[in-house]
């Protein structure tokens, strides 16, 4: 005969866990407001580097309450609708967030392209002081996630919108001092261009990310041979097939997979310790495994010749 057994390790510790409501509440505060001052100034001072930030801004405020409704729904209980939960909400808000980092950076690139063919009087002193404000804003909100971007590709995403803010507004500072300088009214739009190249290339890695965990593919900090290999040597085991590797969300990863194993099922605490390893040799902590006898084929249609 042949049996389903669907195990936990009991003592998960995901990252996603961690409560990032506070540092949420108190960057979008903190943006808002700047976002108001900012494109105030920015139009009062005739800089496109400061309307252009501050359009930006607004990108990150509307981003990181995608990223905080996407981290509540992954808290909520599963349903027998939703019998994961919401979990995968936080890849779709990593997802969203990237997209919308790109977008921003296309709107400011197009103005300041406008802007450097035609360059306006800038007001350095005034660029200088609100960009100063905007690097301490972004960089204290960015701080307040930095611990939970290395574990977590939602919380990334927040960071990372923050993070390239604070580096655009140190670059609008420094156009700025350059503009009262030397008055090179170009500078203010180069500087603007310059930043947003480095901007897409930081933010496509995490495009790549969430998009190949939409897609469900095997995490990248996951070798799915070795995986497949631990199954194979497990006592009793004679072949693996069907193993399917994929997040749940951007903390959590699933596995499901049949062992072939003729000496019949090996018991509880025997599928409990293959459980264990799993969540310790690859923090893979939510696997469903299926033993069988092997006296029937059970070949999934969309087993791949290799693990997958």
């Amino acid at each position: 005969m042949s049996g389903h057994h669907h195990g936990h390790a009991h003592d998960h510790d995901h990252p996603a866990a961690q409560d990032h409501g506070r540092a949420f509440a108190i960057a979008i505060a903190l943006n808002s407001v700047f976002v108001v001052v900012e494109f105030a100034y920015g139009f009062i001072a005739n800089s496109t580097a400061l309307m252009a930030d501050a359009g930006h801004n607004l990108s990150d405020v509307l981003g990181l309450a995608l990223a905080w409704g996407a981290a509540i729904l992954g808290k909520r209980t599963p349903s027998m609708r939703y019998t994961y939960g919401l979990r995968s909400s936080s890849m779709l808000a990593a997802l969203s967030n990237a997209m919308l980092l790109m977008v921003a950076c296309g709107a400011i690139g197009w103005e300041a392209a406008r802007q450097l063919l035609h360059p306006q009087p800038v007001d350095g002193v005034t660029v200088s002081v609100v960009a100063g404000i905007g690097i301490a804003v972004n960089g204290i909100s960015a701080w307040l996630f930095m611990a939970g971007s290395k574990h977590d590709l939602n919380i990334r995403g927040a960071y990372l919108h923050l993070a390239a803010d604070a580096a655009i507004s140190l670059g609008v500072l420094v156009a700025g001092v350059l503009v009262m300088w030397t008055g090179w009214f170009w500078l203010d739009p180069l500087v603007s261009i310059a930043i947003v190249l480095v901007i897409v290339l930081g933010t496509w890695s995490l495009l790549r990310a969430s998009l190949h965990m939409m897609m469900a593919g095997v995490p990248v900090d996951i070798d799915a041979a070795k995986v497949e290999q631990f199954l194979k040597e497990v006592p009793g085991v004679t072949e693996v097939h069907d193993l399917h590797i994929w997040s749940m969300s951007t903390t959590e990863t699933a596995l499901t997979a049949h062992l072939v194993m003729p000496g019949g099922y090996p018991g509880d605490s025997a599928i409990d310790d293959i459980n264990l390893q799993l969540q310790r040799q690859f923090s893979i902590g939510h696997c469903t495994l299926q033993v069988e006898l092997g006296t029937t084929s059970h070949t999934c249609s969309l087993q791949a010749p290799h693990a997958h």
